[in-house]
């Protein structure tokens, strides 16, 4: 079977207009070109991100509550006992920036575990479980290996905390709005500490990935050779093009 990305072996030589499943401004919706401006992540709650300061002010009043929550959940992670096999207690810290340098890569893989190009309907009904194992390394790229993935029951997220369920509805009726399939569910957890990704999908006639099998393995190689360059083959009516 050929690699998955591809840039599994070595760069691609050339880039294409993104799609969902990259970064969306959570305020007007625009699609991240990090080529030519990187969008800023919400310093509260690390996982909201703008493409300028002025849609983050204007978004403020409605992301407050989530982001406060969020804030507080990371801050009182720092002073629990993790166990022995985590004693770092800024892992909360690290999970958060895992999953927001990694995000392309885990887009795509719960894209792929869901089979949403095939059923689409899975969005509504499962969500994509990353267990990870903690290394304590200097470098953060290598602090974090795969340890197992699994696929869930969308309840299984959505029932332990409404605020969440909440954020992820509304994120819902937004992508629904604007002709999208739904809100993709990713939960990433090391130990206790968990973090919540929502990705909003398009129809999958407008999503040219590949289907793959082999995307648990993909998601191993990245995260463990502490690779942040992740970019999907898709095979179109022009041919094949990455990213």
């Amino acid at each position: 079977m050929a690699p998955a990305a591809a840039n599994y072996y070595s760069a691609p030589p050339h880039a294409h207009q993104k799609q969902r499943g990259y970064r969306i401004c959570d305020t007007c919706g625009a699609v991240e070109n990090p080529v030519a401006q990187k969008f800023r992540l919400c310093g509260g709650c690390m996982t909201t991100q703008y493409c300028s300061p002025e849609c983050q002010k204007s978004h403020w009043p409605s992301h407050k509550t989530i982001c406060q929550h969020t804030a507080a959940q990371m801050s009182g992670a720092k002073q629990q006992a993790i166990g022995p096999a985590y004693p770092d207690e800024n892992l909360a810290k690290y999970l958060r920036k895992f999953t927001s340098t990694h995000s392309s890569l885990l887009g795509w893989a719960g894209f792929q575990a869901l089979q949403l190009k095939r059923l689409p309907a899975n969005i509504r009904q499962s969500a994509l479980l990353i267990e990870l194992s903690y290394n304590a390394h200097a470098e953060s790229l290598y602090r974090f290996s795969v340890a197992n993935t699994h696929i869930v029951s969308r309840t299984y997220v959505t029932s332990h905390d409404p605020l969440v369920a909440a954020d992820i509805s509304r994120r819902e009726e937004r992508c629904r709005r604007g002709g999208g399939i739904g809100t993709l569910v990713i939960l990433v957890q090391c130990g206790g500490i968990s973090q919540v990704m929502p990705v909003e999908v398009d129809p999958p006639s407008k999503i040219s990935w590949d289907s793959r099998d082999d995307w648990a393995e993909v998601l191993r190689h990245f995260v463990e050779s502490g690779r942040t360059d992740f970019k999907p083959i898709s095979t179109t009516a022009r041919g094949v093009v990455y990213g």
